[in-house]
């Protein structure tokens, strides 16, 4: 076994050796004669491709050759061959990528190529085929851009819709045709472009591209969300560092695009989602309550809208029974409740209305169990009079919330905060082997383990 793979190393140093010693005029030449090669018989002949490929290399490495725009101009070629190799397959299904040869980003070395030989064109037949080319791989930096996009590879989708529009600029500058025919067709490259770039956290880059289409008078709401989304990028990164304070005024701020789109698109869909969820990152549940219900107006079934109103709702509730104004709390519950049973109505297995519900009341109980703390200190005959009256009231509160706990669990039986409330609630019923049971199973799922449904079967 040693020396089978002494016996590959040495292999593999050989062809290295005989790579190296490639004369780069000839490498260059043999580049072009392998591509037409494969183009004559594109079945037969994809070693040729592959060959193409190895001898271009050698000649763009070269500085005998790699300062003559032919050399760059039969990479492009090269590149833009396997660039249509792919889109073929991608679009007909016909043929193997893995049988490709295996280089990163075709489209764009193709594109970058094909730059370099018009910028070192001393001829006007270079110049000609340059530009022939960069009209050629113009269509395929879109179609990478689309595969890359619909695979939420966002850079990679960024860097090649925007070579469609530097493309487009080389080409029109010098008076040549460009896959982008008129302005609306370039408004919408600009647009794409933009969005794989904010999806790709490129700020600085999608900026200038949706303030263009701004300044242009685009017809496309979702501008001002972007608009929105890059102005407040510092208040909506994960790990930024910014105070509560300092986010939710970056938030207000950037939160005048979403009204600019709201004046140009009074009825846009998109633009009050936005808004929607600019109102729950600062917290301001009242405004909050008049967008969604505009919201339901326009979409009455969808059912993330009922809930969401749901958690509005409890949101306030908690905030009027913490403050101890009982009769406001209560008609938020109700409200609360009542949304997250019209979710229900919508999709009965929809578990984040019925875990919803299920945590609805077993907040109510734990907050009455605060006041019950409260009257333990009451020895007096009235005072355990009340005391057994709210503990008898809370224990119903956590009976009501336990069966919504158990129909979550039977379709997620791994969820940790149905698992707590289940733990929790079986040891207010002072029922320790099943609060135990729960507790056993909450820490398998905390150590990494997966469960299967304790209630489904029973």
């Amino acid at each position: 076994m040693k020396k089978l793979i002494f016996g590959c190393l040495t292999f593999l140093a050989l062809t290295f050796t005989v790579q190296a010693q490639e004369d780069p005029a000839k490498a260059l030449k043999k580049a072009g004669n392998a591509l037409k090669s494969f183009e004559l018989d594109q079945t037969a002949n994809l070693d040729k491709l592959h060959e193409a490929v190895d001898m271009i290399t050698i000649a763009v490495a070269a500085s005998e050759t790699n300062g003559d725009a032919s050399t760059w101009q039969s990479q492009g070629d090269i590149y833009n061959t396997i660039a249509n190799q792919i889109v073929s397959i991608q679009q007909l299904n016909i043929g193997s990528l893995d049988a490709l040869p295996k280089v990163e980003t075709p489209a764009l070395v193709a594109f970058n190529a094909y730059q370099k030989a018009l910028s070192m064109a001393e001829k006007k037949y270079q110049s000609k085929d340059a530009l022939k080319g960069i009209r050629a791989v113009q269509t395929n930096l879109n179609n990478m851009g689309i595969y890359a996009y619909e695979a939420g590879e966002f850079t990679n989708a960024y860097n090649n819709f925007n070579g469609v529009l530097t493309a487009h600029e080389l080409l029109t500058q010098n008076g040549e045709e460009s896959m982008l025919e008129s302005e609306e067709a370039v408004n919408d490259q600009v647009y794409i472009t933009g969005l794989a770039a904010l999806n790709a956290n490129k700020i600085d880059a999608a900026a200038p591209l949706f303030i263009k289409l701004k300044n242009s008078g685009t017809d496309k709401a979702a501008i001002y969300e972007a608009l929105y989304k890059i102005e407040a990028a510092d208040a909506l990164n994960p790990d930024s560092k910014l105070s509560e304070q300092e986010k939710t005024a970056l938030l207000e701020k950037a939160y005048v695009n979403l009204q600019e789109g709201r004046a140009q698109f009074p009825d846009d869909v998109s633009i009050l989602f936005a808004e929607i969820n600019h109102f729950l990152r600062i917290n301001k549940l009242d405004v909050l309550i008049t967008k969604l219900e505009s919201a339901l107006e326009k979409e009455p079934d969808n059912i993330s809208l009922y809930t969401t109103m749901g958690n509005v709702y409890d949101n306030l509730y908690q905030r009027e029974a913490k403050a101890g104004n009982d009769e406001a709390a209560a008609a938020h519950f109700d409200s609360s409740l009542k949304y997250y049973k019209q979710a229900l109505e919508k999709d009965p297995a929809y578990t984040d209305a019925t875990y919803s519900i299920g945590a609805l009341y077993f907040n109510k109980a734990a907050n009455m169990t605060q006041e019950l703390s409260t009257l333990a200190d009451d020895f007096s005959k009235e005072g355990q009079r009340k005391y057994d009256a709210l503990q008898a009231e809370v224990a119903e509160v956590f009976e009501t919330a336990l069966p919504y706990f158990i129909t979550v669990e039977k379709q997620k039986p791994s969820d940790i905060n149905t698992l707590i409330a289940l733990k929790e609630i079986y040891a207010r019923k002072s029922d320790f082997t099943m609060s135990n049971e729960f507790k056993a199973r909450l820490e398998t799922v905390q150590a990494g383990g997966e469960l299967e449904s304790y209630f489904l079967n029973k």
